[in-house]
């Protein structure tokens, strides 16, 4: 009887049906789970990079109708850090910006300049090396809105920190300093326009 009862005890088992729900769910949560993940990660860099088009769109518009003005002596005049933490100010919603983004720039970064003739205006991401995902250059970015009727173009650009592995790979366009692989999604949104009469 126990012989029996052995050699029956490797067909019982394969035959038990009971817990290959909870076996097979097991095997599938991980890969599940990275999908959904990596699917709500997207979405949501999806909407923080509309959020950062609305923000310059909306500061452009400010700019170009003399709301905010630039060392022109009126009450309108904005310093950096003051366009900075407007900026900020649209984008806090998704991006929030740490206590010392505003004087120190890690994740935000703004260039608006007046533009003198139009085939001046940059048509390239600047990168510090020859690299599509090398470190963006912000050694020549500026706050030099121009005055009444003059060309300005705003160019914003937000480092998106990429969390779930399995996304990692396919959107990252940004390697910090000292790191060998990219890890960041940036964000650039621009505007360019001509000055109202104001």
């Amino acid at each position: 009887m126990r012989k029996r009862a052995r050699r029956g005890l490797f067909p019982r088992l394969i035959g038990d049906r009971k817990g290959a729900t909870a076996i097979e769910f097991a095997i599938l949560a991980l890969p599940f789970f990275l999908i959904v993940f990596a699917s709500i990660e997207t979405f949501v860099a999806f909407a923080g990079e509309q959020l950062l088009a609305n923000a310059t769109d909306t500061l452009a518009r400010k700019i170009r109708t003399g709301e905010i003005t630039f060392n022109q002596g009126k009450s309108t005049d904005m310093t950096e850090a003051e366009f900075r933490q407007a900026f900020c100010d649209e984008i806090s919603i998704l991006m929030t910006c740490s206590s010392t983004e505003v004087s120190q720039p890690q994740k935000l970064f703004l260039d608006v300049r007046e533009i003198t003739h139009l085939t001046t205006i940059p048509a390239a991401v600047p990168r510090v090396g020859s690299s599509s995902s090398s470190d963006l250059d912000t050694s020549g970015f500026k706050f030099a809105p121009g005055d009444a009727a003059s060309f300005t173009m705003l160019r914003a650009y937000y480092r998106w920190e990429v969390i779930t592995d399995l996304v990692r790979p396919y959107v990252t366009n940004l390697r910090p300093a000292g790191t060998s692989m990219p890890r960041d999604f940036l964000m650039v949104a621009t505007a360019t326009f001509r000055n109202e009469n104001y």
